[in-house]
């Protein structure tokens, strides 16, 4: 009974000051105008404020939901490159190969400079068998750029120079390599003018590796 006694008096709040105003002569004084419609304007401001509260609420929430999808988006990208990682380095270990260990410094480039993340690896086996066979007279060159007259001071730089290049970001090479598919990409670097088919060793070499698209980490070998 008490709940619908104070629904009555809500009513009546909002009824009357309509009522009123209606009955009224033409030409009130301000004193007897403000005086009717004052519980109309208490009643309406606290509205306002329920509803702003409320907007509040649901930005704060909409704001948490985009943060926690930013964060799951960041750990299944996450997740992609460890297992692309782990394919690289499991295929340079069983091998015995010298670049083991860089499989995600070559994926983390490869994205960067968006291609595909097995044509590093797979291009460093064919020119120089994941870095046994690295350029004599070129410090830290396992991919044979420059025709291997072009040193670095690291694995890791030579890793992301080749990257940017055959990703099409180097302007003095762009020419080449911007805007290619994997194919042309590879017939640009070693043309079949002068080593005959080495796009499709290369291509082989990278399908060894894993898929384009790979679903599962690989268990290495301790």
């Amino acid at each position: 009974m008490k709940n619908k006694k104070l629904i009555h008096f809500v009513e009546s709040l909002i009824l009357l000051p309509m009522i009123t105003v209606s009955q009224a002569p033409m030409g009130p004084t301000q004193t007897a105008l403000n005086t009717v419609s004052f519980p109309q304007i208490v009643l309406s401001q606290k509205l306002n404020k329920t509803a702003d509260s409320m907007n509040s609420i649901f930005a704060v929430d909409s704001t948490e939901k985009d943060a926690k999808n930013l964060k799951a988006l960041e750990l299944e990208n996450l997740k992609i490159k460890e297992t692309k990682a782990g394919l690289i380095d499991a295929y340079f270990q069983r091998r015995d190969m010298p670049l083991y260990g860089y499989g995600m410094k070559m994926v983390e480039e490869a994205d960067k400079n968006e291609i595909d993340w097995r044509l590093l690896p797979a291009i460093a086996v064919r020119e120089s068998t994941g870095g046994k066979f690295a350029c004599k007279k070129a410090t830290c060159n396992s991919f044979g750029w420059g025709s291997c007259k072009i040193g670095f001071k690291s694995n890791d730089l030579a890793i992301e120079t080749v990257a940017r290049n055959l990703g099409g970001n180097n302007p003095k090479t762009a020419n080449h390599y911007d805007k290619k598919t994997t194919l042309q990409i590879l017939r640009a670097y070693n043309p079949p003018s002068i080593v005959p088919l080495y796009a499709e060793q290369v291509i082989s070499i990278m399908n060894i590796i894993g898929l384009e698209e790979p679903t599962e980490t690989p268990v290495v070998a301790i």
